[in-house]
């Protein structure tokens, strides 16, 4: 890290940078579709994973993984990976899997020997066979040659897991070191997520089993100088007797409704030699029945764990009138910093409520500059009229923030993915975005260039 970057960063943490840090103009160079999908009703779709990387940028060309839906098959292995890429001549589709099927999209990663790394889970059931094991794998492809087969490696797990279709899957690349990180929950539904870690020779040098007090899904992982961090988020039938009887009732007869409210971080300093230590809870809305989304995970280069994520303090409005017909609901968007495994320090981003304004943050993502300034692209819900803006909000000292600026997008995203550091992609100027876009067909695919 050069001289410049290493004392940005430092100050950075420290709080001692300026708190007037020079606005920047996002300017949109590229908005365009790159495929459509057909829903699978399986219960997942194209960005179901949202924790794990599906978008890296390797200098001027950017591949994305995409998810097929495949005719004629039953849910809920009916699905296959495809890649897509985009260089100077648009988007088109590379590549996509010819033999096997799966339910979940599947993650990529890059390192930066131009090696690229896609994590696939085919099923090992019999055709229309509604659910069971699989096989998890590891396909390395070479960005130069995408014409050669890839290699094929399989994870070494601790033990014997039940590995199904129902992953709740982490991926992470230390690009620079070659290293990979792969998390698969226990098919079995108890609340561990088996990992497993390649280490720059090549090798599954390690392994191991987090255990979270639920079950915790949906993770973002980052993976760097030898130290793995895990942000998941809290996936539990409704625990409340009371609770579960009304919805029940409610919904008509549906015999389950999971609950996501509380949230996990967890480390491990060593992971070519050592275990995940103590799971830490982040935040926790269990009384009022609330949501919580983990939404990113991004290293400063001091040490410091910078966690993203989204808070309701009731689920829905029907529920807040049948058990709390006096609060107002709220949704806000929530930057904590963790330290030496505990939170230092908390800053609300964005936030809204009923009777307090009609902007409600619905989505966000980090996204960090060669220079080392730390921005959130952000997507939030307008009530009145009905629709949705994208704000990029940079991070500054002493848990503090600047206003936003509104980038000027034809269709806004809604629900996104972004080309980021814990999938191998370098800090760029650039900020590409994929995902599900206000405006656009509800099956439609989109990116977006923005340079900052």
């Amino acid at each position: 890290m050069n001289t410049s970057r290493r004392q940005f960063a430092g100050n950075l943490i420290a709080g001692v940078l300026p708190l007037a840090a020079a606005v920047v103009k996002p300017r949109v160079e590229v908005e365009e579709p790159v495929y459509e999908f057909t829903p699978a009703d399986n219960g997942a779709g194209p960005l179901w994973d949202y924790g794990a990387p599906g978008l890296v940028r390797q200098k001027g060309t950017v591949i994305a993984a995409g998810l097929d839906t495949l005719p004629n098959v039953k849910p809920l292995h009916n699905c296959r990976w495809a890649l897509h890429r985009r260089g100077g001549s648009g988007w088109h589709r590379l590549l996509a899997d010819e033999k096997d099927r799966q339910r979940e999209p599947c993650p990529i990663a890059l390192f930066e020997d131009g090696r690229l790394f896609l994590s696939t889970n085919p099923t090992l059931t019999p055709p229309n066979t509604y659910s069971g094991p699989a096989d998890p794998q590891i396909l390395a492809f070479s960005t130069k040659d995408f014409k050669t087969a890839p290699t094929v490696l399989r994870p070494t797990w601790s033990g014997k897991p039940r590995l199904s279709e129902h992953t709740y899957r982490g991926f992470a690349a230390d690009a620079r070191a070659g290293e990979l990180l792969v998390l698969h929950n226990n098919g079995s539904g108890a609340p561990e997520a088996y990992w497993a870690f390649l280490d720059r020779s090549g090798a599954w040098r390690n392994q191991g089993i987090v255990r979270y007090p639920i079950r915790g899904c949906y993770p973002q992982v980052a993976l760097r100088n030898g130290a793995a961090h895990i942000l998941a988020v809290g996936d539990i039938m409704e625990p409340i007797p009371e609770w579960r009887k009304w919805k029940f009732e409610k919904s008509g007869g549906r015999q389950w409704d999971y609950v996501f409210r509380r949230l996990f971080y967890v480390s491990n300093t060593q992971v070519a030699t050592e275990q995940f230590g103590d799971v830490l809870e982040v935040a926790n809305v269990d009384e009022t029945a609330g949501h919580i989304t983990n939404l990113d995970l991004w290293l400063d280069r001091e040490g410091a764990v910078h966690l993203l994520y989204l808070k309701r303090n009731i689920a829905s409005a029907v529920m807040r009138d049948r058990f709390f017909p006096s609060i107002p609901l709220t949704s806000s968007l929530e930057h904590s910093i963790i330290r030496s495994n505990q939170v230092s320090g908390n800053q609300t981003l964005l936030a809204g409520s009923e009777g307090a304004g009609t902007v409600l943050p619905a989505y966000a993502r980090f996204h960090a500059t060669p220079k080392g300034r730390l921005f959130v692209f952000a997507s939030s819900r307008i009530a009145a009229p009905a629709s949705y803006e994208n704000r990029l909000i940079e991070i500054l000292p002493n848990l503090t923030h600047s206003e936003g600026t509104k980038v000027d997008l034809r269709y806004p995203f809604t629900n996104f993915i972004t080309a980021t550091e814990r999938g191998g992609s370098r800090p760029s100027d650039l900020l590409d975005v994929l995902g599900l876009c206000s405006g656009a067909p509800g099956t439609t695919i989109r990116y977006a260039r923005i340079r900052l």
